[in-house]
């Protein structure tokens, strides 16, 4: 399987502080791959590297094959149109409509008239299950699930093939939160996505990757959510293995 995705050898410093020290990654095609790590980690450092925020002191990061490490800006801009992000709490701009927001990827790098605009625009909207009268409604005027699905549209706005998603679910209540899931099943489903997504929603893991990658002590240990259930590395059996993994019924059984 080919790897979309691969982090190789990554090192981020911040003064005296190391928060990865060598970290290597690889997601795979048409999977959903998990971060997980506890406070401090470095997990959205990890996410700003990989999407080319971030210049890291050592270490590639590839996106298809291409290392955009050492990227000059106008190639990395057209790299940048190729996967969709949503960002923790939404992100979205609140002086704009819902329809303006998801519309933000498509001004920044398409030529498109104004109606095949609001068009695509309100074709996202549906794809995420909002109806077409939240087009015209701002930021503030949302429930969190709907900032959620509206951050989602915007990140499908270019149809990307890759998907990064920062803490998707998080302050969601637990019915819109199980509700995002099975969303993003679906759309991973149907519009043939490979998905990289921070969380600590063990619900989340639990419901939607395939694989995990864990941040321990700067580097990533990565497995099946079998193999990592059972991994007997101190601070990923507290996690997933834990009063509180056992109460939300993580384990599954296992």
């Amino acid at each position: 399987m080919a790897a979309v995705v691969e982090v190789r050898g990554i090192v981020n410093r911040f003064g005296a502080q190391t928060v990865h020290n060598g970290l290597d990654m690889q997601v795979n095609e048409g999977e959903v791959f998990g971060i997980v790590g506890g406070s401090g980690s470095g997990k959205s450092v990890l996410l700003r590297t990989i999407l080319g925020l971030r210049q890291p002191q050592a270490g590639v990061v590839l996106l298809e094959d291409r290392d955009i490490t050492h990227m000059r800006q106008a190639e990395l801009h057209a790299v940048k149109a190729r996967y969709g992000v949503t960002f923790q709490q939404g992100a979205l701009f609140s002086s704009l409509t819902v329809l303006q927001n998801i519309q933000l990827p498509m001004l920044e790098h398409l030529r498109l008239p104004d109606p095949l605009r609001d068009e695509l625009a309100l074709l996202k909207l549906q794809v995420v299950g909002l109806p077409a009268d939240a087009a015209g409604k701002y930021p503030s005027q949302l429930s969190g699930g709907m900032v959620k699905r509206v951050a989602l549209a915007r990140a499908l706005a270019l149809d990307p093939g890759l998907l990064f998603l920062d803490e998707p679910t998080s302050g969601l209540d637990p019915i819109s939160a199980a509700a995002f899931d099975e969303l993003l099943i679906g759309l991973q489903r149907d519009l043939h996505l490979t998905v990289v997504m921070i969380t600590h929603d063990l619900d989340t893991i639990f419901r939607t990757c395939d694989r995990v990658g864990v941040i321990v002590e700067g580097r990533m240990i990565t497995d099946t959510l079998d193999g990592i259930v059972h991994n007997t590395q101190p601070w990923i059996r507290a996690y997933f293995q834990g009063e509180r993994a056992r109460l939300r019924g993580g384990l599954h059984g296992a």
